[in-house]
């Protein structure tokens, strides 16, 4: 027979006042709900009540896995470094990697991912087209040094995470696979309570040809993001719109007076001209030490992520280097450069035959100067962030800002993994190929977090029951009233008999004391029992989403609440 949890029981000490660290709400409210606490810088203590709803979580995204084929593993924590030099990351991957050396000085990493080690488990053991597809997953506690740790359990040095990996025979198996995980990771996200946009993403360190992130969106979140009402979204970071591009004043290269700070906005307002009709300007050292000036709209700015996949590893140019390249701080160009700068432009800006750009000289500018007169693009690129009122590439509307936390991921990765570590297998001519993989990740805690950050009121969290850590709570106004805590007592044990989650606040305190407390940890359902309620037959039923209260009889209470419950369950 199941039973209630009693409050005076369980381990959740509250917080009165917020921690000084916390700075999002989810990190506030899980502090102060008594839900983790933190160890160390970027790691933290799940205390019961958050355990309970990282169950839930994971639950949810076995159920989804298990709906698609994929089977559950458990690979280890521990990997070796040689398989993590067999794929070339032991050096790229970054000081993020934890990296420890055993008694007999071998060298491991903590693993942030395990492409290397599900690569080295299936290489010697699927070896016929015959076996394809697989799909292996697990859910595992990861570690990535973070150089700053912040957002509670947003950006830690230690996570929970599931990963997947699907190995196939063709492109074409991996796109079926893909788009079944894309259907799974929708699907989880929507049992969780987020809205969720999936979104063109960069693959970063995990590589492949192809990525999808589902972020949660939040005022909060790290990333930004553009979407359109047609359906597409993308990260800026590698999302591609068209920029509305204006012509600068002029047709013919004319040098003027330009006495302002030189950012592209102050030139605007002097000129009293649209900030679209200016070029920015940016100095940087590209990976290979190439001298470069970059142009993009005066209205965007560049995006590191784009940057680097074009550029390498850029830096600025330091004072001296501009000057060497005759390149003015806040008024540089591209006009009457020597052929050692390399000029790059971004690919917004190919149709357009009239710039305003600096001329290299303090308090000048020029304007009507054109590429292919005046001076040369040697290469177009795309290196400017997409943002809002962008115009959308598929529809032509104009694209929406937002931000978002992501809390999954989907890539095609290709052969990366497979034609580096040698995972091939037979195909049915009997002609050895690498097999192609694909790799999938959720974000356990992350999305505990999200779900916090999107579910919240000024009084506390605000749990969808899918993943709350208890359905119901009991809220007996006086547990020593002989009316009061039988009549609490028997809809707890009829409502945990049911089969609800129900938790008991018998505690000897205050009723503001358990109203408060009861909204900061915000389970979805509370039931409030005082003593004139009771003797006229009835308790209070609020919803802590909507705030709706209303008056139930005691005789009604258990069906009326085990109904709600069970219709909002995942």
């Amino acid at each position: 027979m199941k039973s209630y949890q009693r409050m005076t029981r369980l381990y959740a000490p509250t917080l009165k006042e917020d921690p000084n660290e916390a700075e999002l709400a989810s990190h506030r409210l899980l502090l102060r709900a008594g839900m983790i606490r933190k160890t160390a810088s970027g790691v933290y203590s799940y205390l019961p009540l958050a355990w309970r709803s990282l169950m839930k979580i994971e639950g949810i995204v076995r159920d989804e896995m298990d709906g698609i084929g994929a089977q559950e593993m458990l690979l280890p924590i521990l990997t070796p470094a040689e398989l993590w030099h067999e794929s070339g990351r032991w050096d790229d991957y970054g000081p993020e990697l934890m990296r420890i050396s055993d008694r007999h000085e071998r060298e491991f990493c903590l693993g942030p991912t395990h492409e290397e080690t599900v690569t080295d488990l299936v290489r010697n053991e699927l070896r016929s087209y015959k076996q394809l597809p697989c799909t292996l997953y697990q859910i595992q506690t990861k570690f990535r040094d973070e150089m700053r740790p912040r957002f509670g359990l947003m950006r830690g040095r230690e996570f929970i995470m599931k990963d997947g990996y699907s190995f196939n025979e063709s492109a074409e198996s991996l796109q079926h696979t893909y788009d079944d995980m894309r259907g799974a990771y929708a699907r989880v996200c929507e049992r969780c309570g987020l809205k969720a946009l999936p979104v063109a993403a960069d693959t970063g360190q995990i590589g492949g040809s192809a990525s999808v992130e589902y972020m949660a969106l939040a005022d909060a979140g790290e990333a930004e993001l553009v979407w359109c009402d047609c359906g597409f979204a993308a990260d800026t970071e590698v999302g591609t719109a068209v920029i509305d591009v204006m012509e600068g004043p002029g047709a013919e290269l004319e040098k003027i007076a330009t006495p302002c700070e030189g950012s592209c906005v102050a030139l605007a307002d002097l000129l009293g001209i649209d900030v679209k009709a200016t070029r920015k300007s940016l100095a940087i050292i590209d990976g290979e030490g190439r001298p470069t000036l970059v142009l993009i709209p005066g209205d965007h700015e560049m995006n590191e992520c784009k940057a680097e996949h074009v550029f390498g590893q850029y830096r600025a140019m330091t004072p001296e280097e501009l000057e060497k390249a005759g390149l003015v701080a806040g008024f540089m160009g591209p006009v009457g450069l020597g052929a050692d700068v390399r000029v790059m432009a971004d690919i917004s800006l190919k149709d357009s035959t009239s710039w305003l750009v600096g001329a290299n000289e303090a308090g000048y500018h020029y304007k009507g100067a054109r590429p292919g007169r005046d001076f040369d693009v040697d290469e177009w690129v795309d290196v400017a962030s997409a943002q809002e009122g962008d115009v959308c590439p598929e529809c032509g509307k104009p694209l929406h800002g937002a931000r978002g936390i992501e809390v999954s991921q989907v890539f095609q990765l290709g052969t990366k993994y497979s034609e580096s570590m040698g995972a091939t297998f037979a195909d049915e001519n009997g002609d050895e190929r690498p097999l192609i993989m694909g790799c999938y990740g959720i974000g356990i805690s992350r999305t505990l977090a999200a779900v916090v950050e999107q579910h919240n009121d000024e009084h506390g969290i605000c749990w969808p029951v899918a993943v709350a850590p208890f359905e119901v709570e009991i809220v007996p106004l006086d547990i020593d009233d002989d009316l009061v805590w039988p009549a609490a007592e028997s809809v707890a044990d009829a409502l945990a008999s049911a089969g609800v989650e129900v938790v008991v606040d018998d505690r000897k305190e205050r009723p503001g004391v358990k109203f408060n407390d009861a909204d900061l940890m915000g389970f979805p359902y509370q039931i409030v029992f005082g003593k004139r309620a009771v003797s006229s037959g009835a308790c209070e039923l609020k919803d802590r989403t909507t705030g709706e209260r209303i008056d139930v009889s005691l005789d009604e209470v258990v069906s009326k609440v085990r109904g709600l419950v069970e219709s909002a369950r995942a």
